[in-house]
């Protein structure tokens, strides 16, 4: 995500965890900073096969807890988390592809507003 905007967006059923949903979403190389869901087992895995750092907040339950770096890590993560405090929560439709479809309007819609308050008149589709 830079300047704010959303990158790639990814819809799964209820079942799937947002640990093990991060497949479908993680980038090649980079750091990811993840909240408290994203320091398990399938998260740990997904995040070492695409070569990122590990910046995720550890439960409090873990031995290897930090306060003072997951207080700092939460800065960092804290002008990102207003894309998810947009979102909302619920779905509009039944179907995975609907709701598909719904994130990523919303998104696209996300990103419209966000390029308005950037105050980028012209949008390159195709690279020059």
């Amino acid at each position: 995500m830079q300047s704010g905007l959303i990158n790639k967006i990814a819809a799964t059923s209820a079942d799937v965890t947002d640990a093990q949903g991060l497949q479908h979403i993680c980038p090649q190389g980079g750091a990811v900073y993840g909240d408290k869901g994203y320091c398990v087992n399938p998260a740990k895995i997904t995040l070492k096969r695409k070569g990122c750092h590990n910046a995720t907040i550890k439960k409090n339950n873990m031995k290897d807890k930090n306060r003072q770096k997951d207080r700092w890590l939460s800065s960092i993560r804290s002008p990102y988390e207003r894309v998810f405090a947009h979102r909302n929560k619920k779905v509009r439709y039944r179907g995975l592809k609907k709701v598909q479809f719904q994130v990523g309007i919303r998104a696209l819609v996300f990103n419209l507003k966000r390029l308005m308050v950037l105050g980028i008149e012209r949008i390159a589709l195709l690279p020059a």
